[in-house]
């Protein structure tokens, strides 16, 4: 069968993985204001006014948090997955388990059957957001890989304004038909995904521990020199995974407890913290509620949900200066950069809330009871370009980097288990938020800006600390990062200039360390680290 071999056509077509992702946010942020779905999941009654309260806040969040809570165990069984079928077959599995839970959802009778659509929409999510990155990563060239392995990102973003426009037109409808419509469309791109990845070719990575070494020499060959086989780079690669190999079968299977290991602990804490802290930030906080965020500020109905969207659109838009720039940008910057705007938008709307701001009537601004608090004229202005600044200061950083980070830490063999451990921080604090936001918004109102805030400034504290940098290194320099003592994160240097020649074809084959003696030199204290 006919297999692409361009990096940005493979790229193309596995980030859709991610998109199902976006699909699914904007699926939720989208209907949650509306009449529609919430008569349809009423549990407030009606107000005066004649409208649905819906579902009480902390069933919302309960909805909501299905799906993170299904993606939490995805994201931990696909490291399993993966290493039995490969990388390309757990994405196809998770591509079929995302349909079931897409007619499950759209064909909603009751809340509990909403809930259990989500959850196994939730388990697709899982293993696709954590193989997707290594997929691609075990086929990219160091001087691209951040910017494909990002592209999961703008993948995401991307799903998050097609849907979110398409549960917006589909909001004109009466009836159910307004967000089943929506719920049963988001199939396709899981259709689209599954048949795509029979034309793309397997991880070589997965190849050779199966050991079909012809065909991880053609698809390292297919990749990265056009069919040459005996391309220095090709041949370079081809070896370094033969260590590797060989490694494995003197140290035996790895386990989820390789990751906590002395000499494993300190990247595996590294990797759960970027993803963790990518949540923290607060931004799918302000994916999933943002309608209640603009509706503390005045807006009310379409207005609301158009003015809602525009920050899906500043979203992809701002995603691409970090497929442009993210490997001559690193990874440390953006970090540090991105927490510190994020912290002064929280920091400013927390502010300007406080000040400006007072409670709303009892219930609720139009009966929804997460929207305890309001705010007007200028001041409500400012807190929607804080908020849409907010978002463009997430973009080009935490988004992507939270992305390509953790597959950049681990060795080829635990990356697997690895990224699905590091994924499944990611998806418990996203269900933690999902699930509690909603009453935070009830009950502490504008403070939960300050929460926010202050995740900000601890996590630029942390990065600046302990966050090497990883940009343009081989696998045996950044393993070189954590092995050599003394090397502090803050002194690590981008190096894409060297990685652009070194896929050129200037690779000095006798000046590179096999992987073998690099992850030997990392069992033995004792030894003295090699020199790349």
């Amino acid at each position: 069968m006919y297999q692409i071999g361009n990096i940005y056509a493979i790229t193309a077509i596995a980030v859709i993985g991610g998109g199902l992702f976006g699909f699914d946010i904007s699926s939720m942020s989208a209907v949650i204001g509306t009449q529609q779905y919430r008569c349809y999941f009423n549990q407030m009654g009606v107000n005066d006014e004649g409208k649905c309260g819906g579902p009480k806040a902390d069933v919302q969040g309960g909805i909501t948090a299905a799906m993170p809570g299904g993606s939490f165990v995805g994201a931990l069984i696909s490291g399993f997955l993966s290493d039995i079928l490969g990388r390309k077959r757990s994405i196809q599995v998770g591509a079929v388990i995302w349909c079931i839970g897409s007619a499950i959802t759209s064909a909603s009778q009751n809340i509990g059957m909403l809930v259990v659509g989500r959850f196994i929409n939730g388990l697709s999510i899982g293993i696709c957001s954590a193989q997707v990155p290594v997929y691609i990563a075990e086929l990219a060239p160091p001087s691209k890989r951040g910017r494909v392995v990002g592209a999961q990102q703008w993948a995401i973003t991307w799903g998050i304004l097609i849907m979110y426009y398409m549960s917006f037109g589909c909001t004109y409808l009466d009836g159910p038909k307004a967000f089943r419509i929506p719920w049963a469309l988001q199939m396709i791109p899981a259709i689209i995904l599954f048949f795509g990845l029979f034309f793309m070719p397997e991880s070589p990575r997965w190849l050779a521990r199966k050991d079909r070494w012809e065909e991880c020499h053609n698809v390292l060959a297919l990749v990265h020199a056009k069919g040459n086989r005996e391309a220095p780079y090709v041949m370079h690669e081809l070896q370094e995974i033969r260590d590797m190999c060989e490694f494995e079968r003197r140290n035996a299977d790895v386990s989820y407890l390789e990751l906590f290991k002395p000499h494993m602990i300190n990247r595996t804490h590294i990797g759960v913290f970027t993803q963790i802290w990518s949540q923290l930030t607060g931004m799918n906080v302000m994916m999933y509620y943002i309608v209640y965020v603009f509706g503390m500020a005045g807006l009310t109905g379409n207005t609301n949900l158009i003015a809602s969207s525009i920050q899906y659109v500043i979203n992809v838009g701002m995603t691409i200066f970090a497929l442009l720039f993210i490997d001559r940008w690193g990874r440390r910057v953006p970090l540090l950069v991105g927490a510190t705007l994020m912290g002064t938008w929280m920091f400013g709307n927390a502010g300007l809330l406080a000040s400006y701001g007072k409670p709303a009537p009892p219930g609720g601004i139009d009966g929804i009871a997460e929207q305890s608090w309001q705010i007007s004229g200028a001041p409500a202005r400012a807190v929607i370009a804080f908020t849409y600044l907010f978002v463009a200061s997430f973009a080009p950083t935490w988004g992507p980097v939270s992305w390509i980070y953790p597959p950049e830490l681990f060795p080829l063999r635990v990356r697997g288990k690895a990224v699905a451990l590091t994924t499944s921080a990611n998806w418990i604090f996203n269900f933690a938020l999902s699930y509690f936001v909603p009453p935070a918004f009830v009950n502490i109102k504008w403070k939960a800006y300050l929460i926010f805030g202050c995740f900000n400034v601890a996590m630029f504290v942390h990065v600046f600390l302990c966050f090497p940098e990883t940009s343009g290194k081989t696998l045996e320099e950044v393993e070189e990062l954590f092995t050599t003592k003394g090397v502090k994160a803050w002194q690590t240097k981008v190096q894409y200039q060297k990685s652009r020649r070194e896929e050129g074809g200037e690779v000095d084959m006798e000046k590179k360390l096999s992987y073998a003696q690099t992850q030997d030199s990392a069992e033995q204290t004792t030894a003295q680290p090699k020199t790349v």
